[in-house]
């Protein structure tokens, strides 16, 4: 993935995340045997449908903006970077070992999502903040479902 050098760069990259993460939770509620898993998992699915839908219509409203003032910085954009390439469905092989662990490797797809999310507030303009922190608390009543779920 190319560098950040605009908010709707970092945008795009929410979507994508979105986009894995509901093809991730299709695949495992088509691999669930049991009828509380396929729902689940389905439910879950259409959450990261819903986030990717938020995603596309913030990436409407900001279109080309620059990043805030401050967040230009090579050393940040390379960390930033750094959460992208190293999110669990970003990583090569990683999504089959994350299918043959459904629970754990969704765990790790929603907090991998909440640290980007974290991340990505600071970089979308002022007007933009309350979609993404929406979208992070989201990924927080994720994990906590499937904590429970797990149970």
């Amino acid at each position: 993935m190319a560098s950040f050098v605009n908010a709707a760069d970092a945008v795009a990259a929410a979507l994508e995340i979105e986009r894995r993460g509901q093809t991730f939770y299709r695949k495992v509620q088509e691999k669930a045997t049991d009828p509380e898993s396929k729902k689940f998992f389905g439910f879950m699915a259409e959450e990261e449908c819903r986030h990717e839908g938020i995603f596309a219509e913030m990436l409407k409203r900001i279109g080309g903006l620059e990043l805030p003032t401050g967040a230009t910085d090579e050393e940040y954009l390379s960390y930033v970077q750094g959460l992208i390439d190293s999110h669990a469905l970003f990583l090569p092989d990683q999504e089959a070992e994350m299918l043959a662990r459904p629970l754990l490797g969704a765990v790790r797809f929603e907090k991998d999502t909440l640290i980007f999310f974290m991340e990505l507030e600071s970089l979308v303009p002022e007007s933009e903040r309350v979609h993404v922190r929406h979208c992070a608390d989201e990924e927080r009543k994720h994990i906590r479902m499937l904590q429970k779920f797990g149970k």
